[in-house]
């Protein structure tokens, strides 16, 4: 959420920053909105006050016997118009809040401007590109030729965009999740945190994934929504709350399943398991001060690239652009493995630093040292997305008889094996 302060005082900067996204210029209705708003809770301040001032004075004349009718009449007038003025109060500030609950945060000035992927801007490049004697397979047919990927048991009992793993496939996504724990905690200081799967509204209205995203997520029909990330639970763990500037920043980690109806991904990626409903991620979360948080977002980003160096898969990271970049974000920057099968690179990490925003929806400040009450900087990042990792390792480490390598790093997760047997390959 933004600060309508901020945007009175900044409209030229708000507008530009919304043609920038590729949106149409807000800050005169937004602001003529807030004007009507605060006009009329000063409007209602002063019938209240006129109110308490009459109530005075028809005590006093009663008190002396004389005739206080015409401020009894006044007063009555006051009474019947009042909630009136209240309920109007009521009614702004619900629909100013409706307009500010979509409004998409305020790229960080260096970030680049586009409007699409294709002006997103290369940072960094890793490794370098897989050779193969043969023409390497895209994962589903690895997964298959392997007999460890179903497809079609899983649809049987939950439709597409699922997926069974199995044996050393199942392993295999296990020993990621475990491997990135382990990395993130003992190295890179985070807190390991088991978590509900499920929350309530508030908790996903917080970080910003409610109202605007409503038609992605799974809700149950008593309002209880399944995340779609671990960001949501772990970001809400201080929702609320107001911290001692010592205690930051805070370093949370978890590795959760998410859910999402992908309402806006049809036809998108419908192929093998890299777009599915459910899926398994290691989320990272930092709460911090503004002054550290762009550090805090450089430090976050070398995490989560430290896996797939560690895996020895080629990568690259990109800063989104303007037009690409998350509704909650102030700057994202994406971590996108190569995939030989697909000949192209796949996102496997987005991380991003959300400024005020989130905290401005959850409430959660700090005291500075001043002591004066400040929002809290929050910041979330895959560290990484397994299932998708999963996916980078079956494409980089294929071998022509259709068995796949386990990396050096895993093998004391998977029973010290070093490779994953093919029982069938698809000619």
């Amino acid at each position: 959420m933004l600060d309508t302060k901020w945007i009175r005082e900044n409209p030229e900067a708000f507008d530009t920053a919304l043609k920038n996204r590729g949106l149409k210029p807000l800050s005169q209705d937004i602001i003529a909105l807030d004007e009507e708003r605060r006009s009329a809770i000063q409007s209602v301040q002063e019938m209240q006050n006129r109110r308490n001032v009459l109530a005075k004075e028809i005590g006093t004349l009663k008190a002396k016997g004389e005739n206080a009718d015409e401020l009894l009449k006044e007063a009555g007038h006051l009474r019947d118009k009042l909630p009136q003025e209240e309920e109007k109060v009521r009614h702004l500030e619900e629909k100013l809040k409706a307009l500010l609950d979509v409004l998409p945060n305020v790229p960080s000035k260096d970030v680049p401007i586009g409007t699409s992927e294709k002006d997103n801007q290369e940072v960094r490049l890793w490794g370098e590109k897989p050779s193969f004697s043969f023409t390497p397979r895209q994962h589903d047919e690895i997964g298959e030729g392997l007999g460890l990927m179903d497809f079609e048991a899983s649809a049987k009992m939950s439709g597409s965009r699922f997926v069974v793993l199995k044996a050393d496939l199942a392993r295999l996504e296990r020993a990621l999740g475990a491997f990135m724990l382990e990395v993130h905690t003992q190295e890179y200081g985070y807190e390991e945190v088991s978590l509900p799967y499920i929350v309530r509204p508030h908790a996903m209205y917080g970080a910003g994934q409610l109202p605007k995203f409503t038609e992605e997520a799974f809700v149950t029909t008593n309002d209880f929504w399944l995340i779609p990330t671990g960001e949501v639970p772990l970001t809400n763990l201080v929702a609320g709350e107001i911290l001692d500037l010592e205690s930051l920043p805070l370093r949370f980690v978890a590795n959760t399943p998410c859910f999402r109806s992908e309402a806006g991904a049809a036809g998108k990626d419908t192929r093998g398991m890299f777009r599915t409903h459910q899926f398994h991620k290691v989320e990272l979360v930092s709460i911090t001060t503004p002054e550290a948080s762009e550090k805090e977002h450089q430090r976050m980003l070398k995490a989560a690239e430290s896996i797939p160096e560690r895996l020895k898969i080629h990568y690259r990271t990109v800063i989104l652009c303007t037009g690409d970049v998350g509704t909650c974000s102030q700057k994202t920057y994406d971590i996108e493995a190569w995939l030989p099968g697909q000949n192209m690179y796949r996102e496997i990490s987005s991380c991003s630093n959300f400024g005020e925003y989130q905290a401005r929806r959850m409430n959660t400040r700090f005291r500075d040292a001043a002591k004066k009450t400040r929002f809290v900087n929050t910041l979330n990042g895959s560290g990484l997305a397994i299932g998708r990792t999963l996916i980078a390792i079956l494409e980089n480490y294929q071998q022509e008889d259709g068995s796949v390598i386990i990396p050096d790093v895993l093998r004391s997760y998977m029973r010290g094996e070093a490779l994953i047997k093919a029982e069938k390959v698809k000619k």
